[in-house]
């Protein structure tokens, strides 16, 4: 989990959740939008424990989980920051104002605390900063794609550095082989080593934009090389998979943050679905997949895209066999955790029916009351 300044904690913690009893003005005058409409039986309060999410608590209260940053009355700068919130704590649906706060229960009042509430306050914590803090989603599920190259954009592939030659020629290296490598590192010393397999093509225009590679491994600079035609030695750390000659290198990435506030993107984005992980024809819930579009088009960690699929194209029966185009069918919901500059990876969340490539993932629509 990368490590956070106390001060940065103190803000997430305290700002987006802190009023519990009192509520601004500006609040007060600022109406939810439709979507955002509370369930008619959400209940009072929901008391957090280990193994909740975000989205899950968010979906005991509101038709739309995307709508968590509308409730806590967050504004951009808080959305890209982590949302800390920990088990034992207590969300409270204050339904005077429509909004949801965050608060621990005190007993009965009787340490002068209004209604047995006390408003949560700025708090250091000293051990395992944030790693008790519940995840936007399930984060067991997307831990494997989270650091991992999977996704490899055509741009990168073209100019990643590659293993040209292994220890004595063998086929294959382990762990603790040397790799010799050509290519331009950057400075970078630690490497990941994946190698090219599915090409990804745009449902749209029908092109290669990505490569869904193979993840084999890491490896670390032992010896730069001394000639300009010369090649940088290169120790296996560890193997997943077996490396060999045309293997390519990408820096690791540095350690993902988890909570991800779920929200919707800046700009609207209409997207289609890529690919599902593991080659499958049809997905559903928890699967992962790749849509064509990227944080060049306005996605970010967190967004939340509708599922859908086209209308079909009918014969009207009734009109002398007219074509007609049926509605569009929102299916399902898309949670984007991993973004690259023209395509992104999704958790499929909330479905009523299979995901399958080609349909449709766009923002969903912002109706205003």
């Amino acid at each position: 989990m990368k490590k956070f300044s106390t001060i940065t904690l103190v803000l997430a913690v305290s700002f987006p959740l802190l009023h519990l009893t009192s509520v601004s003005a500006q609040e007060q005058k600022a109406p939810l939008s439709a979507k955002c409409a509370f369930l008619p039986d959400a209940p009072d309060k929901h008391v957090v424990v280990k193994g909740d999410t975000l989205w899950g608590i968010s979906g005991r209260f509101l038709q739309n989980p995307w709508c968590w940053p509308e409730v806590w009355g967050m504004n951009k700068d808080e959305i890209k920051n982590p949302h800390w919130i920990y088990p034992d704590q207590i969300v409270y649906f204050d339904r005077v104002n429509g909004r949801l706060r965050l608060g621990n229960a005190v007993g009965n009042g009787s340490d002068g605390s209004a209604n047995g509430l006390q408003r949560l306050k700025p708090q250091i914590r000293t051990e395992g900063l944030g790693s008790n803090a519940i995840p936007a989603i399930p984060s067991n599920v997307i831990e494997p794609f989270l650091s991992q190259p999977l996704i490899v954009e055509e741009g990168d592939l073209l100019t990643a550095p590659r293993i040209v030659e292994t220890q004595e020629g063998r086929v294959y290296l382990g762990k603790g082989d040397k790799a010799y490598v050509r290519g331009d590192l950057k400075g970078g010393t630690s490497f990941q080593v994946f190698r090219p397999s599915t090409p990804l093509r745009d449902p749209d225009t029908k092109k290669v934009i990505a490569y869904e590679s193979v993840y084999l491994g890491t490896i670390k600079l032992e010896r730069t090389a001394k000639t300009a035609d010369g090649a940088d030695t290169f120790i296996v750390v560890n193997s997943k998979e077996e490396m060999t000659v045309g293997d390519r290198l990408k820096p690791i990435p540095p350690s993902p943050i988890l909570n991800y506030v779920p929200h919707i993107s800046e700009r609207p984005v209409k997207a289609r679905v890529m690919s599902i992980y593991g080659g499958v024809a049809a997905g559903g819930q928890n699967n992962i997949v790749s849509v064509n579009r990227g944080s060049d088009d306005g996605l970010d960690l967190g967004s939340v895209l509708e599922l859908g699929r086209y209308g079909r194209l009918i014969k009207d029966k009734t009109d002398g066999k007219k074509l007609v185009r049926l509605p569009d069918e929102t299916y399902g919901r898309l949670f984007i955790f991993r973004t690259f500059k023209k395509v992104s990876y999704g958790l499929v969340m909330q479905v009523t029916d299979t995901v399958s490539v080609g349909d449709v993932a766009n923002s969903p629509d912002k109706v205003e009351e």
